[in-house]
């Protein structure tokens, strides 16, 4: 009948099922865990903690007063490059280099950093640098130069902007359809200089900075002046 329970010979009226008392839960079967799970693959930008955002606010904010001040955010000197007259860009990229490979390699060796090398794909790295160097001869910016001269007022940033938020959003809508197509071609790994040469990472580094600097020195002694 409805509304009764048969109770088998052997088994209490109080027996639970296994898994609701009789077992112990594993970390899946709480909510709570679940839902940290969760939050940690959404909100991977934010597990360091407020201080590294906030270094991070002041970093960004060094770095784009250093391309403004620089002079590498004017249309005229990202113009110059690009026909080849104005060699400024070069050596601030260059100063750039020489300074990162020296800093990031003694910040490794000491183990407070820890290098993130991008998956080399030879369709994807071709493709997308046709396209980039499209946007900059047309519009003279790179996104870091683009964002430090909307900061000091020049108004055709504005169109770098746009041009930016457009194409990251039609990226992420065409990234599916495009997976398996050319920007997946020539797939080559984790590469580096060092595994190219066969050499230490440290025997690179002690050969290419003297020649950066080399090349810096002549562009300053030569073109520059």
């Amino acid at each position: 009948m409805s509304g009764t329970s048969v109770e088998r010979p052997g088994e209490s009226r109080f027996q639970q099922p296994v898994g609701e008392a009789g077992a112990s839960p594993g970390p899946s079967a709480t909510p709570e865990s679940a839902s940290e799970e969760t939050d940690s693959r959404q909100w991977k930008w934010v597990d360091g903690s407020a201080a590294k955002l906030a270094q991070a606010v002041v970093f960004g904010a060094i770095f784009g007063f250093l391309l403004q001040k620089g002079g590498v955010a004017k249309f005229d000197i990202l113009m110059g490059v690009l026909l080849l007259e104005n060699f400024v860009v070069v050596q601030v990229m260059l100063s750039a280099i020489i300074v990162g490979m020296a800093g990031v390699y003694l910040l490794e060796r000491m183990g407070i950093v820890e290098r993130q090398i991008k998956e080399t794909v030879y369709g994807a790295n071709i493709l997308g640098g046709l396209i980039f160097g499209a946007g900059f001869g047309l519009l003279a910016y790179c996104p870091g130069t683009n964002a430090a001269a909307l900061g000091q007022g020049n108004l055709d940033a504005l169109v770098g902007v746009a041009g930016m938020l457009a194409g990251s959003y039609l990226f992420a809508l065409s990234s599916k359809f495009t997976s398996g197509g050319i920007t997946s071609r020539g797939k080559r790994g984790k590469i580096t200089l060092a595994d190219l040469t066969g050499l230490s990472r440290g025997m690179t580094v002690a050969i290419v900075l003297p020649v950066l600097v080399l090349v810096l020195v002549l562009l300053e002694w030569t073109v520059i002046r």
